[in-house]
């Protein structure tokens, strides 16, 4: 049977989540699927909205743009209270509980509350706090391998930037076990 995960991330700009979506595609195309990426941002950048729509797929994909994600990757409250209810039943959110102090109160969706901002601070990964929930969004819909998200970021990452390489294995690592 074919599959197919729509993801929705979204939070402020400066917190990675374009970054994260591409890691995701790039992840999706090494394991030879079918993928789109679409970012969305406010005019202000740093500190305004931001979010992403990716599609992995075994099939060819339709549109890019997500309105009913499988999986919402929430990185601040307004994010969250934006998009709860365009979760899919049966879908999946992750919330960053570091930077968001609600719970989602719908009983039919899997929530997963990772403090992944203040583990991201204590471990030495700044900025990686969105890589953490990724890891475990790869751990509990498994839509793409955790070789091709190894492969994904050593692409993402420039060579200017090699330092970021590990601190992002170790990110994903953390996410995994979360």
């Amino acid at each position: 049977m074919a599959k197919t995960t729509n993801i929705l991330m979204a939070g402020f700009g400066g917190q990675g989540i374009l970054f994260a979506g591409k890691v995701t595609a790039y992840a999706g195309l090494f394991d030879k699927k079918e993928i789109s990426w679409l970012p969305s941002y406010g005019p202000e950048m740093r500190g305004g909205t931001c979010n992403c729509s990716v599609v992995v797929s075994d099939e060819p994909i339709g549109s890019p743009l997500v309105t009913a994600p499988d999986l919402l990757v929430a990185m601040n409250r307004p994010s969250l209270e934006k998009f709860v209810d365009k979760v899919v039943p049966g879908g999946t959110i992750l919330v960053d509980s570091t930077m968001i102090d609600i719970k989602v109160e719908r009983t039919d969706v899997n929530v997963y509350y990772i403090d992944s901002t203040r583990i991201a601070d204590e471990e030495g990964l700044k900025g990686c706090a969105i890589i953490i929930l990724l890891g475990k969004a790869f751990k509990e819909l498994g839509f793409v391998t955790a070789e091709s998200v190894d492969k994904a970021i050593n692409k993402v990452i420039p060579p200017k930037k090699a330092a970021m390489i590990e601190l992002n294995q170790k990110a994903i690592k953390i996410g995994m076990e979360a």
